[in-house]
C-alpha cells in the first residue's frame, strides 16, 4: 500500500470534452434547482481527469463527495450500485433513487461535472440478479430517467440492457468509455455445495465457482456485436467499464472468470481487434485493488478496482491476479492522462473519504500497446 500523500491541486477551468451522445444529467437537479452541466463541444481540449466509483448506499451519509469534488474532475463514471434498491417494487425503486438525488454532495458533483453510469445488481433491482430478475424492463427506465438520458438515445430501445459508449477529445488525445451492462442477459451463477462454501468462507472464498456450460452468457449477443464495433471507432485511450471484476482470480465472488468461456470471449475480441491503450475499471467488492494479467494476449491488462463509496468489507478476498494490497474503507477512484508527454503518462490511484491517497500505479501508454 503506498504511502498516504497530500497533494495540492491548481485550479481547473471545466471544460466536457465532446462525445458521441449527449451527456446524462440526473433528474435530481431539476428536483432541487441546481444548474445543469450539459456537455460542451471541444474537440481540441483532451481529457485529463476522470473519477470513478460504486456502491454508494443512498439511505447512508455520502461525504465522501465532498473530496471527489474537490478534485474537480472532468467526468464522473458510476460503475453500478449507485443505490442499493434490492426491491420488485418499482415504486420504492424509484424513491431509493431520489434518495440518492437528494444526497447534498452528489448534487455538487452534478452542477459541476458530467456523469455518465452503468448499473449492477442492487440498483438493478436484487442481489446478484442476472436475466432472470422479472422487473429489468421498468428498472431500465427508473435508471434512464433519474440519469437524465436524452429521449433519443439508443439505450431506450437498444437490445440487451443499458450499455453505452462515449467519446471525448481530439484525435491523439481521444478517450473512449465503454460501459457494459453485465446484468441484463446473464446466464444463473454455479454455487458450490453448502460443505465447500463452510470452507472456502475461511479464507474470504465466495461461494460462486466456473458456469462451464458452454452456452452460459455474461453478455447477450446484442452487446457482444455492438461491444466488437465500438473498438474499431477511433480512440488512443480506451476504459471498459465493467460492474463485475473482469481479470480477478479466485476470488469466488461475482466476476468474469464464473463465465470462462465469456472471458475467453472477450480476451479473443481485444485480440482479434489489436486494440491499444486499454484499460479496465470496475467496482462491485466492496474494497478497492489493482490487478493485472499477462496471459490474455496483446500487453498487460490492468484493472483498476474501486468499491466503495460507502460500502466496504474488513477482509478482502484472495485474487491470483492482485497486484499490491488492497484498501477496506470508503474509497474513489482517479485516472490522472498527461498528455504533455511524447508517450501521455497514465496515473491510476485510489483516494479515501479525506482525499488521501491510498493506493497508485503510473504507467505509459506505450505499455498498453499490443505486441509485434
Amino acid at each position: 500500500m503506498s504511502q498516504h500523500l497530500s497533494l495540492v491541486y491548481s485550479s481547473i477551468l471545466f471544460l466536457c470534452i465532446a462525445c458521441t451522445a449527449p451527456m446524462p444529467l440526473s433528474v435530481a437537479l431539476e428536483q432541487t434547482g441546481l444548474p445543469s452541466v450539459q456537455a460542451v463541444s471541444s474537440p481540441t481540449t483532451p481529457l485529463t481527469l476522470i473519477a470513478f466509483g460504486s456502491c454508494a448506499n443512498q439511505s447512508k451519509p455520502q461525504p465522501i463527495w465532498d473530496a471527489i469534488n474537490g478534485n474537480r474532475p472532468e467526468l464522473f463514471i458510476f460503475m453500478g450500485d449507485n443505490i442499493y434498491g434490492d426491491t420488485e417494487d418499482m415504486a420504492l425503486l424509484r424513491a431509493r433513487y431520489a434518495q440518492l438525488g437528494r444526497q447534498p454532495g452528489y448534487q455538487r458533483l452534478l452542477a459541476q461535472t458530467p456523469v455518465i453510469a452503468t448499473w449492477d445488481d442492487h440498483d438493478y433491482g436484487a442481489n446478484d440478479a442476472g436475466a432472470e430478475f422479472a422487473q429489468k424492463t421498468t428498472s431500465k427506465q427508473i435508471f434512464l430517467d433519474f440519469f437524465g438520458e436524452p429521449m433519443n438515445s439508443t439505450r431506450w430501445v437498444q437490445e440487451g440492457g443499458i450499455y453505452a459508449a462515449y467519446q471525448y477529445g481530439p484525435v491523439g488525445k481521444r478517450v473512449q468509455v465503454i460501459l457494459l451492462d453485465t446484468r441484463w442477459d446473464r446466464s444463473p451463477l454455479v454455487q458450490v455445495s453448502d460443505a465447500d462454501y463452510t470452507e472456502r468462507r475461511r479464507q474470504h472464498i465466495g461461494p460462486y465457482t466456473a458456469n462451464t456450460d458452454p452456452t452460459a452468457h455474461l453478455l447477450g449477443e446484442a452487446q457482444w456485436q455492438w461491444l466488437a464495433e465500438q473498438l474499431h471507432q477511433p480512440a488512443t485511450l480506451r476504459l471498459i467499464v465493467t460492474s463485475v471484476p473482469a481479470l480477478q482470480e479466485g476470488t469466488g465472488w461475482e466476476n468474469w472468470s464464473n463465465f470462462p468461456a465469456e472471458q475467453q470471449r472477450l480476451a479473443t475480441l481485444l485480440k482479434e481487434s489489436a486494440v491499444g491503450g486499454l484499460l479496465f475499471l470496475t467496482g462491485d467488492t466492496h474494497r478497492a485493488q489493482f490487478s493485472k494479467r499477462n496471459d490474455m494476449g496483446l500487453y498487460p491488462f490492468w484493472e483498476v478496482n474501486s468499491s466503495g463509496l460507502t460500502e466496504n468489507t474488513d477482509w478482502p478476498a484472495p485474487d491470483r491476479s492482485r497486484l499490491g494490497g488492497t484498501f477496506i474503507e470508503d474509497n474513489f477512484g482517479l485516472l490522472r492522462i498527461d498528455w504533455s508527454e511524447a508517450d501521455p503518462e497514465i496515473t491510476m490511484e485510489i483516494r479515501a473519504v479525506d482525499n488521501d491517497l491510498v493506493l497508485q500505479n503510473t504507467i505509459r501508454l506505450s505499455e498498453l500497446q499490443p505486441r509485434p
